[in-house]
């Protein structure tokens, strides 16, 4: 067996992008930026007012009123302040009055009509700041500023800096072409009549549920029964269809264990067999011909979507131009004993703290069949072969579902 470090060292050397494609900015949420966005011009591209009030040139003392010239809207070209001794009402968003240097907010004056026109009357005692409630041109950023960079995911914000940029369209990468495949005879999809010697088909959908929501591919699913024939002929087309194939069972050393033996008739070469982990030891790597990633996983639940997790999950984010070379980091809220020399996966809660300390506490399982026990779950921590004991304060890597 090789180690998890050692697992995943193989993987990421065969994980290559798929490639790119041009989408519409309001197509593109979800999915991962594959250009450098550079500014379109200076933000704000003029002296932008942040309050509704009046524009005035300051001084020192300010007079006790102002005759009221003019009235300047956003979106509107920016008036002129005729005097010093004079006010423009403004709205926010506006560009300041050309003149003006200063805005008093609506609620520090009032207006009064009089027959020689309104007159701005400012609140007694009120003593403003020069340059105040003004949103200087180009304080943000100057033109052909870096905004975004390549391997970021693209969620609402990036959506209106993209947009701000002046673009329509946007490259990002491609999503694979994923196909999750549960192999046994005994599976029976939801909805189907059921013996009492079968059990639910669920891993190959919870597997695609994962990449889903980690917004990686929307991958197919299909049931493929115990029978080396017709394994061999369907994963023959599925391998010449797809850009990576998930397997759920038939992995180990039964004697319906066929897939690893149809894998390599099928020309995909093994990368390995085997990782010093739990669950999920019998795991298999491997890649085809023309560069298809397989990744044959334990059928067992816990295993499947342990081993999804750890190790699809971030090859697909590397794939993505994602860092991944960092781990997050979690708190064990208490104490965990665990004693096979292997890495162990364990399921775990999120505990909240005032203090803001990212906390969890792990869970056991009644072997790795037992999925219900991962409701209500948040990820699997992973603690080191190295250690049987691992006391509460201690951090290790963490993998959110």
């Amino acid at each position: 067996m090789i180690s998890v470090a050692e697992a995943w060292q193989v993987i990421r050397a065969h994980v290559a992008p798929f490639g790119d494609e041009c989408l519409p900015v309001d197509a593109s949420v979800g999915r991962v930026l594959a250009q450098q966005v550079i500014a379109e011009r200076a933000h704000p591209p003029f002296d932008r007012v942040t309050m509704d009030g009046a524009a005035i040139r300051w001084s020192d003392p300010l007079p006790d009123a102002y005759p009221v010239t003019d009235t300047q809207l956003a979106g509107s070209p920016p008036k002129t302040l005729p005097n010093s001794y004079s006010a423009i009402e403004i709205m926010t968003g506006a560009p300041l009055a050309q003149g003006a240097d200063t805005v008093i907010p609506v609620e520090r004056y009032r207006i009064e009509e009089q027959e020689t026109g309104r007159r701005l009357i400012l609140e007694a005692g009120y003593a403003p700041s020069q340059g105040q409630f003004i949103h200087k041109a180009g304080s943000d950023h100057d033109k052909a500023a870096v905004l975004l960079e390549a391997g970021c995911f693209i969620g609402p914000v990036e959506v209106a800096i993209l947009l701000s940029a002046g673009l329509t369209n946007v490259h990002v990468r491609k999503q694979p072409q994923v196909t999750v495949i549960a192999t046994g005879d005994e599976l029976v999809p939801a909805g189907e009549p059921i013996e009492n010697h079968q059990i639910r088909l669920s891993n190959a959908p919870a597997v695609a549920s994962l990449l889903k929501r980690h917004e990686l591919a929307s991958a197919a699913v299909c049931h493929l029964n115990d029978n080396p024939s017709v394994l061999e002929q369907k994963l023959a087309d599925l391998l010449q269809h797809n850009d990576v194939l998930i397997l759920s069972g038939g992995v180990s050393k039964g004697k319906a264990d066929h897939v690893p033996a149809v894998l390599t008739a099928l020309g995909v070469e093994k990368h390995f067999h085997f990782v010093a982990q739990r669950p999920g030891k019998p795991m298999w790597f491997g890649t085809s011909r023309e560069g298809t990633l397989v990744f044959a996983l334990p059928g067992n639940p816990v295993s499947t979507l342990s081993c999804a997790r750890r190790y699809v999950v971030e090859a697909l984010k590397l794939a993505a131009g994602i860092d991944v070379s960092q781990h997050i980091y979690a708190t064990l809220g208490s104490d965990w004993q665990f004693n096979p020399p292997l890495t162990a996966f364990v399921p775990a809660t999120i505990e909240s703290r005032s203090n803001g300390a990212f906390c969890v506490h792990p869970l056991s399982t009644n072997t790795s069949g037992d999925f219900a026990s991962l409701g209500g779950t948040s990820g699997i921590i992973e603690l080191p072969a190295q250690q049987k004991s691992f006391a509460a304060g201690e951090a290790f890597p963490w993998f959110g579902w």
